[in-house]
């Protein structure tokens, strides 16, 4: 026969029923619940056949019973625990960012890695409160570690990539990239966030893009602030063939210099490309250090200021033109004589 425990006269309702939840033999699928039971139903009679009567609520499956005293103690653990690891993990994320020798990306880095400590912990802390002996769940654990790697295999593989992304600092928020939506069209974004599954990137039209972590980490990723923000934008310029190229040039590297946003140091270049079939063709280059400000603004501003430029000194912009040349023959010959007499007799 088992040694009921007696709770002391000292000790308070919750660690008496803790102290006859070690003690008694487990009954139910919570083994704290009998000595909360006993615990209660010691300090008030009134209390206690409430108690009785929420247990007497119950379903019986062969040897094993639950009844709806357990369940409310089960429900009053989970949103307990649930509650604790939230604060818990919000007041450790703040502690966090109160370390000002981290920067941004070492801060997320360290607020992921105690929320996973926390919430595993809390799990743990749920189990051994609720009575449940880990080492019956070992088939359990077992189906649970197989489901984890055939059905959860994506959902880990991008929490790790993401905490790898992180360490490596190759990806941080704040960072501009070059992505690529379904139809091929290349286009760029900001990092906004890099959450457990997915790194959210906003392009310059509000399109928020969701990349799984992993896919950042085994492909290729054009990344425009990796270890510098300085970006180079090039502005294809025509003039024509019959333009003074100097003042051309001049006048291109001015327009580049006027605009606020091109930087100084790299200065602005002009390059000829090539002989067009209209036009002699030049390329500005210019240096920016905001890219996630835009980068086809820019370049409307270099030809904005450009046009008005061009236009006061008198460089012409060319426009398509054809020569058209036609060859002489007799049936033509006839044809333009034919049209002559009809117009000569038309004016008669």
């Amino acid at each position: 026969m088992q040694a009921e425990a007696t709770p002391t006269p000292t000790a308070t309702p919750v660690e008496q029923a803790w102290s006859l939840a070690e003690t008694a033999p487990e009954q139910g699928p919570v083994a704290a619940a009998e000595g909360i039971k006993e615990a209660v139903s010691s300090k008030s009679e009134t209390v206690g056949s409430i108690v009785d009567t929420l247990d007497g609520l119950a379903l019986s499956l062969g040897d094993f019973r639950i009844s709806l005293f357990d369940v409310l103690v089960v429900g009053s653990i989970i949103v307990g625990v649930i509650a604790f690891a939230w604060f818990a993990s919000k007041l450790a994320r703040r502690l966090v960012r109160r370390v000002t020798r981290l920067d941004g990306t070492q801060q997320l880095l360290a607020e992921k890695i105690v929320s996973i400590v926390v919430w595993a912990a809390a799990f743990f802390l749920g189990i051994d409160l609720l009575g449940i002996d880990l080492t019956a769940l070992a088939v359990f654990s077992g189906a649970f570690g197989l489901a984890i790697g055939f059905g959860l295999q994506k959902t880990f593989g991008n929490l790790i990539a993401g905490i790898i992304l992180l360490m490596d600092r190759s990806i941080k928020p704040g960072d501009v990239i070059a992505i690529a939506d379904q139809a091929g069209n290349e286009t760029f974004g900001q990092i906004r966030k890099i959450g457990i599954r997915a790194v959210s990137v906003t392009t310059r039209d509000q399109r928020e893009y969701l990349i799984p972590n992993e896919n950042l980490m085994i492909n290729q990723v054009e990344n425009w602030s990796y270890s510098s923000k300085n970006v180079r934008i090039q502005v294809p310029v025509g003039i024509s063939y019959e333009a003074d190229i100097d003042l051309a040039e001049k006048l291109m590297l001015q327009a580049a210099k006027d605009c606020d946003r091109v930087l100084s140091a790299p200065p602005p270049t002009v390059w000829m490309s090539d002989y067009g079939d209209n036009s002699v063709n030049f390329i500005i280059h210019c240096w920016i250090q905001d890219p996630e400000e835009g980068v086809g603004n820019v370049r409307s501003a270099v030809l904005k200021k450009l046009w008005w430029l061009f236009k006061e000194n008198g460089v012409e912009i060319p426009f398509p033109q054809r020569d058209l040349h036609i060859r002489s023959s007799d049936q033509l010959d006839r044809l333009l004589e034919i049209m002559d007499r009809k117009d000569a007799a038309k004016s008669k």
